[in-house]
């Protein structure tokens, strides 16, 4: 009577082959080539980053930044140019393959509105408010978050019961309201102070995830030595603990930020926003609202840019939070798990010829 060999075998050797190929991976690599490498090779993340850097310069090269004039020959504020098009419908047209007339950009590619400003100026000037009110508030609200939360983890105590105390209290009062009134207020000077001003609310968050870190990790064994070491809180914070944290705290940032342009733009929709003479994303579905159903284009572009950015920095904070976590493995294809097999002088050979390594685990799982 032939005996088969024991399923658990085969699955066994394809967790260590997949752990061998990615040791070998980064032999020789430190922390941060690691997560470097990690992060390129999330595809996810390099579409997200590509298209966000490309927007931001389009953005910024199209209509200029301050006194730098750009290459577009409308700043969008102009109010005595002929419509072009009937209702000032985009000039924009659509090549062949996709049904239209032939590929043609015009003058106005994403239309004008009733005084005929020209929407493409408008909404890049909007797309450069909207992504620096995003990159304050995730500064602001990183700087807060950090000191807050770290504090709170490390000393415990009575220090942390009131740091607690207080983020509860803003965590309990509804951040839309808190945002229209902050905004009503600050909206009007200009939009980096109530960009500011969303950021001293937008902290909550963060601050708990990082005085969790906290917790977990001045219990570890590096925190202890440092301590006999004669390391003072100050050193223990900044020079052991907070590197360890430092993917949760990057990770969180960037999903604040997606989150915080999508406030802005909630505000900006309601009138609590972003005033004029300053232009945002949000700000500009708010002002043509009353044109929807007759010039939908005045829509379509702002929203278009609002749900890019919002994507692309969720991609790239997935791609953060692959690269940073270490129980993330990257699986490797079945021809490296083959060759690995095949070459680790175990005598398998024949094996993995014939039998694939997920069908190993398959069978494993299946009891045979």
């Amino acid at each position: 009577m032939s005996t088969s060999p024991d399923p658990q075998l085969p699955a066994d050797q394809a967790g260590r082959t997949e752990n061998e190929i990615e040791l070998k991976d980064v032999v020789g690599l430190s922390q941060g080539e690691i997560v470097r490498r990690r992060f390129f090779r999330h595809k996810g993340a390099m579409v997200g980053l590509v298209v966000l850097v490309a927007v931001a310069l389009l953005a910024l090269t199209s209509v200029g930044v301050g006194p730098i004039p750009g290459w577009w020959q409308f700043t969008g504020k102009e109010t005595t140019l002929a419509i072009v098009n009937p209702g000032g419908a985009p000039t924009l047209q659509m090549p062949t393959w996709l049904g239209g007339e032939g590929f043609a950009i015009g003058s106005h590619p994403f239309g004008q509105d009733e005084l005929g400003r020209d929407m493409f100026a408008r909404v890049m000037h909007g797309v450069q408010t909207s992504l620096m009110v995003m990159f304050i508030i995730g500064i602001v609200a990183c700087a807060i978050g950090v000191l807050v939360g770290s504090l709170a983890g490390f000393y415990r105590g009575r220090l942390d019961t009131l740091l607690m105390r207080t983020t509860d209290l803003f965590i309990t009062v509804p951040t839309i309201v808190i945002g229209a009134v902050i905004g009503k207020i600050a909206g009007r000077v200009s939009g980096w102070l109530f960009a500011v001003a969303l950021g001293l609310i937008l902290w909550t968050g963060l601050a708990r995830l990082v005085r969790g870190e906290f917790l977990a990790l001045r219990e570890r064994e590096f925190v202890d030595a440092a301590r006999v070491a004669g390391a003072s809180s100050r050193r223990i914070i900044f020079k052991h603990i907070l590197p360890n944290a430092i993917g949760t705290i990057i990770v969180s940032t960037t999903l604040l930020m997606s989150s915080a342009i999508l406030l802005e733009t909630a505000l900006s929709f309601l009138g609590f926003g972003i005033q004029p003479p300053d232009i945002s994303l949000g700000k500009l579905i708010y002002d043509y609202q009353q044109a929807f159903s007759t010039r939908p284009w005045l829509f379509w572009w702002p929203g278009l840019f609002i749900v890019v950015i919002a994507l692309t920095v969720n991609f790239i904070g997935d791609g953060l939070r692959d690269a940073f976590d270490p129980r993330q493995k990257r699986i490797p294809s079945e021809r490296k798990m083959a060759k690995a097999m095949a070459e680790d002088g175990t005598g398998r050979r024949a094996y993995v010829s014939t039998v694939r390594p997920q069908d190993d685990v398959r069978n494993a799982g299946m009891g045979g």
